[in-house]
């Protein structure tokens, strides 16, 4: 039976393998087709597109944005994104540089306690991309300042930790529309993590057109209540690894798969939708 991925992370955000290095541990493992859903950035879907067709991998156009709804992190997939479009390089760019912006303020969280590190420290972990949570625990671990990613996410950088720093996000409103306006089916990723599913009617209304059922750490009765769910809402129910390389902590390649059916209703949506456009929406990050 034909398996997909369909949500994976690379260098180009906080996963520790290359795009290339992705597909090829796909075909290794017999998986038909993945989408690179790297946070606010897709840099690395050229690269994975064109081993990918060398190797017989179909690699679907993927990001994975974060939004926010009562100050809570909010994170949905776009699926069959245009890559090249500028209303959205112009955001993934502006995004790119939040993050540095919030990197700093960690790094000053982090003196209160005694920890030094350096934009320059963390820089040396990020890659080519944007600067996340796990770069700087991948750096105070490399510096032997804590033990392991185990504990700087339980002591500091965890939700709610005190060098915790949220990120300007825009409302789940405007997410969804730029996903929209750029040519993607918008998801919610990882609901059983959000659990907040009495927001998702409010989603649907804003446009959410599917919902990731299928999640490494969703149970089976969760499993069970979201496809109820997708099914009450019309939803198109997808699944992914959600991997982050060989981070621990992460499953891996392989390890989490879907039937190629899942990738299938994807596509079938996005041919007879059209996926409707909303040229009017200025997207601007709330910056308070």
């Amino acid at each position: 039976m034909k398996v997909v991925d369909l949500h994976t992370h690379t260098i180009f955000s906080d996963g520790n393998l290359t795009p290339q290095e992705v597909v090829k541990l796909a075909k290794l493992n017999g998986i038909s087709a993945i989408s690179i859903t790297d946070h606010d950035e897709i840099a690395g879907i050229s690269e994975a597109t064109k081993i990918g067709k060398k190797l017989g991998i179909d690699i679907i156009p993927g990001v994975e944005l974060s939004a926010k709804r009562e100050n809570k992190s909010i994170h949905l997939l776009g699926y069959f994104i245009d890559i090249h479009n500028q209303t959205l390089l112009n955001f993934l760019q502006e995004m790119k540089q939040a993050r540095l912006v919030r990197a700093e303020k960690i790094i000053l969280k982090f003196k209160e306690y005694n920890i030094h590190i350096t934009l320059d420290d963390i820089k040396e972990h990020s890659g080519l991309g944007g600067i996340g949570r796990p770069h700087i625990a991948e750096t105070l671990v490399d510096k032997g300042l804590v033990k392991d990613f185990r504990e700087v996410f339980s002591k500091y950088l965890g939700d709610g930790k005190p060098c915790y720093v949220s990120k300007s996000n825009m409302p789940t409103r405007s997410t969804i529309e730029l996903i929209l306006n750029t040519g993607g089916i918008p998801v919610l990723a990882h609901p059983g993590l959000l659990n907040r599913d009495e927001w998702i009617p409010d989603f649907v209304n804003e446009g959410l057109l599917g919902i990731e059922t299928w999640y490494p750490s969703h149970s089976k009765a969760q499993i069970k209540k979201y496809l109820k769910i997708a099914e009450e809402y019309k939803l198109i129910p997808t699944g992914g690894s959600d991997s982050h390389g060989t981070r621990p902590g992460y499953t891996q390649i392989g390890d989490f798969t879907v039937p190629y059916k899942v990738l299938e209703r994807l596509k079938e949506s996005a041919k007879s939708t059209g996926i409707e456009r909303v040229p009017h929406i200025n997207y601007v990050r709330d910056k308070r």
